[in-house]
């Protein structure tokens, strides 16, 4: 059964992904909300119910996926965040890139000033090295070291096979792929204030 979250359900709940059970008392095949009887004397109609709810299933994947990544690269030194732009520089430097932090951050989707400070410690731990660039010297060009190239090759081996693990349920990973790139990818949407 699902942790409390808050939201009241008045029919048999599922267990897991394997329940063929109702899941609610009301339709939800139809929208996020469902017209049944409103629960706890509260008036509109009922919130979805969580196992229906792609958000909370996403939040609960993510968590877990994010525990399994961070218990791999604990042995080796890294968080997981430092993984990412290790991983990020790295792969943009083995494709001649020699990147800015800005551009590190844009690969790896992370927040600018947040970066910075990653790319800080990475640099201390002497993974990477951070030169002024002739072209701008308020900018820094990120250059992964030989140290930091072969960790980056070990964690990112670790991290495939948490992936393999992790994802080894999903039939089909391409379509899985499919469905998280525009995802990944698009623009922020515009969310109705409410």
């Amino acid at each position: 059964m699902p942790p409390d979250t808050g939201l009241a359900s008045t029919g048999p709940t599922s267990t897991g992904p394997t329940s063929t059970g109702p899941t609610s008392t009301g339709p939800t095949s139809t929208g996020p909300t469902s017209t049944g009887p409103t629960d706890a004397g509260l008036a509109g109609p009922r919130p979805l119910d969580p196992e229906e709810s792609p958000g909370f299933l996403l939040w609960h994947v993510t968590l877990r996926w994010q525990r399994a990544v961070t218990a791999a690269l604990a042995p080796l030194g890294l968080t997981h965040v430092q993984f990412v732009l290790l991983a990020s520089s790295w792969w943009l430097n083995a494709h001649g890139d020699e990147p800015n932090q800005l551009s590190v951050a844009r690969q790896a989707g992370t927040d600018v000033k947040m970066t910075s400070e990653v790319l800080r410690k990475l640099e201390a731990k002497g993974l990477i090295v951070r030169t002024v660039d002739a072209a701008d010297t308020r900018a820094r060009r990120i250059h992964v070291t030989e140290r930091g190239s072969d960790l980056a090759r070990a964690a990112v081996t670790a991290v495939e096979g948490v992936d393999a693990a992790f994802f080894a349920p999903v039939p089909d990973p391409g379509a899985l792929l499919a469905m998280l790139r525009p995802l990944a990818y698009r623009e922020q949407p515009d969310i109705p204030e409410t």
